[in-house]
C-alpha cells in the first residue's frame, strides 16, 4: 500500500484511489453517495481561482468539493 494524503493535497491532473473516508455523520453519508468508497478512482482536475473548492472527476461526474470536506477522504496515489 502506498502513501496515503488528504484528497485536498492531490495535485491537479494526478489521480488517487479512495482508501478511507474519516468524515462521520451526514457528511459521510454524502460522501458515499457521491460515490467515494474504498477504491473509487479520483482525478483533481483543477482549482477555482481562489483555490477552494476543488474539481474532482469521481466515476465519469465532475464533483466540486471543499477542502475543508476533501481533507476527510484519504487517497493513495496512483
Amino acid at each position: 500500500m502506498g502513501k496515503l494524503i488528504p484528497l485536498h493535497h492531490l495535485p491537479p491532473g494526478t489521480c488517487g484511489k479512495v482508501s478511507r473516508l474519516t468524515a462521520e455523520g451526514n457528511a459521510r453519508r454524502r460522501m458515499l453517495d457521491l460515490g467515494l468508497i474504498c477504491g473509487t478512482r479520483v482525478e483533481a482536475l483543477q482549482k477555482s481561482l481562489s483555490g477552494d473548492p476543488v474539481a474532482y472527476e469521481i466515476r465519469g461526474a465532475v464533483i466540486a468539493l471543499r477542502s475543508e470536506e476533501a481533507s476527510q477522504i484519504l487517497v493513495e496515489l496512483l
